[in-house]
């Protein structure tokens, strides 16, 4: 994007009753940001659901000194603006009618042919969803998932730190503008997240962290990747907002059951009754759900490990996929008299053992 094209768009943001939904059909209308303030008011006119009143708003130079500004701003802290026309910005979110025409970017994202999940959760989290967050994240490690959550209090921080433990990219999407930090007790975790991952927004440098940001922060959280996990909630919260768009965005959601009588599940039981999230008890559920396949990497090749020892049900499974071959998932669960959930939760422990792997199709085969 060369500096021209940002300070018309930068400009363009600003002009009053524009959003990213009236931007996007301004831009694909006339070409460009710089098109559209050069443009005759004919033109503009005959654009649906554009009148006079944002026309004359078009007229008003004093949003090129706001973008002026910001542009040096962005100059000067090596943060990297994504334009919505672009390659470089991220594929899911072109998909999302709401999805911002800027994004500003700081570390090493990258999510270019990536498995992604959004994690996020109540800021009061418990014992109960901190352990499960922990287990999934390590569960779906071998997958290199890319982690994404809002870098607040709870359930936000506690998976991208344990998305770095595991060496996993992991990226925060905040609700105000990348010179600061918030909460600022987090500050000590920026120039990690940096070194494999980072941060993303949509807001200038301007922008404080008011209330009403973090919703607009939600729909990328939602928008980004390919499944969204609930591990707690109250019976109202910012990550049922997050679940809520997610499904309008047709994204698959997911969330963590609990007690009736614990109140930071009331959510994720509400979401699951309601049939507006699936049910998530461990890793296999949603690696079956997104129908993930474990990749081999050619450098690190996964091999059967001798003298592996397997838990009875395990070694059950096992001695009929040797004797077997390939076969279904829901076929095998018939065969060895079980569940589909446990079934499930000893294949993808299987595979992490390196005795069986998954096939497209949902069909698996011993090594």
């Amino acid at each position: 994007m060369t500096d021209t094209e940002l300070l018309n768009t930068l400009a363009l943001l600003r002009v009053e009753g524009v959003g990213d939904i009236v931007a996007k059909r301004l831009i694909n209308h006339c070409g460009s940001a710089e098109a559209v303030f050069k443009a005759k008011k004919s033109q503009i006119l005959a654009i649906e659901g554009i009148g006079e009143i944002l026309y004359n708003n078009l007229k008003n130079t004093h949003v090129f000194t706001l973008a002026e500004a910001e542009m040096k701003f962005i100059a000067t802290s090596g943060i990297k603006p994504l334009f919505y026309l672009e390659p470089n910005y991220p594929e899911r979110l072109k998909h999302c009618i709401d999805g911002p025409v800027l994004l500003f970017s700081s570390g090493t994202i990258n999510l270019e042919n990536r498995k992604t999940i959004s994690i996020v959760g109540t800021r009061q989290m418990t014992s109960y969803g901190s352990d499960l967050c922990r287990k999934l994240i390590e569960d779906l490690a071998p997958l290199d998932p890319v982690i994404i959550s809002g870098f607040a209090y709870g359930v936000d921080i506690h998976a991208h730190i344990i998305a770095m433990e595991q060496n996993l990219q992991t990226i925060g999407v905040v609700a105000h503008g990348l010179n600061q930090v918030y909460p600022k007790v987090h500050k000590k975790y920026v120039a990690k997240m940096e070194e494999n991952g980072g941060f993303l927004t949509e807001f200038w440098s301007i922008s404080n962290p008011d209330k009403e940001n973090f919703v607009r922060r939600n729909r990328i959280v939602a928008g980004l990747s390919e499944a969204t996990v609930i591990i707690e909630s109250a019976d109202r919260g910012g990550s049922l907002i997050t679940a809520n768009i997610a499904n309008d965005y047709n994204r698959d959601v997911f969330a963590v059951p609990g007690r009736v009588t614990d109140k930071y599940s009331m959510g994720c039981n509400n979401l699951i009754k309601s049939q507006r999230a699936s049910l998530l008890t461990d890793a296999a559920d949603l690696i079956y759900m997104l129908n993930w396949q474990l990749e081999e990497k050619k450098d690190k090749p996964i091999q059967k490990q001798l003298f592996v020892m397997l838990e009875p049900e395990e070694q059950k499974v096992y001695d009929y996929l040797q004797k077997k071959g390939k076969e279904l998932m829901d076929i095998i669960a018939l065969e060895c008299e079980m569940p589909i959930f446990r079934l499930s939760s000893l294949l993808l422990t299987m595979e992490l053992k390196g005795v069986i792997r998954p096939l497209p199709g949902k069909l698996f085969e011993a090594i």
